[in-house]
């Protein structure tokens, strides 16, 4: 996953942005290419934990998963792909790789997670998982101001987007 990341630097610093997780008020936003037609959007909500048998990976557990929500907005749909603005209200890990998984659309270029190869050369050889952590807000430990960050898409997925709105306007 490319984009920003928080990293506190004092032990005060840390305690307020783990209180301000737990309070679902620190705001993330990502964009992922999910494979296939994503119709509508949506909310997964679904716990998570460790993979039965797979250990190194993550699956959504019924029974002793951590509470685990994903928002999603369609933001632009291609032949075999669907660009989707996800936001986190919690934040586990492979959070939205599992969850868009599980709605049969998973990232283009997740191994992990994704099965079957959707047909499209360039999308089935993206070299890591479409996702991208491109807005971040929060309020600032010391002083409590509302901070807020960007950061663009790298040229390798803004190139594959590029290639892909190509392709729609053909």
């Amino acid at each position: 996953t490319s984009g920003l990341l928080v990293v506190a630097k004092t032990l005060t610093a840390q305690t307020d942005l783990v209180r301000q997780l737990q309070a679902h008020t620190v705001s993330r936003h990502y964009l992922a290419l999910a494979l296939g037609r994503v119709e509508r959007d949506g909310t997964v909500d679904a716990p998570l934990g460790r993979h039965a048998i797979h250990r190194t990976k993550m699956a959504i557990v019924r029974a002793g998963g951590k509470e685990a929500r994903t928002h999603y907005t369609v933001l632009e749909r291609f032949a075999r792909a669907t660009l989707l603005e996800c936001r986190l209200e919690t934040g586990r890990t492979h959070q939205i790789r599992v969850h868009l998984a599980s709605l049969k659309h998973p990232l283009a270029g997740d191994t992990v997670y994704r099965g079957n190869k959707c047909g499209d050369a360039r999308l089935d050889a993206f070299p890591r998982q479409a996702l991208h952590a491109w807005r971040l807000a929060l309020r600032h430990p010391d002083g409590g101001a509302e901070m807020a960050w960007e950061s663009p898409l790298p040229e390798d997925f803004a190139k594959l987007l590029d290639q892909l709105r190509q392709d729609s306007v053909q």
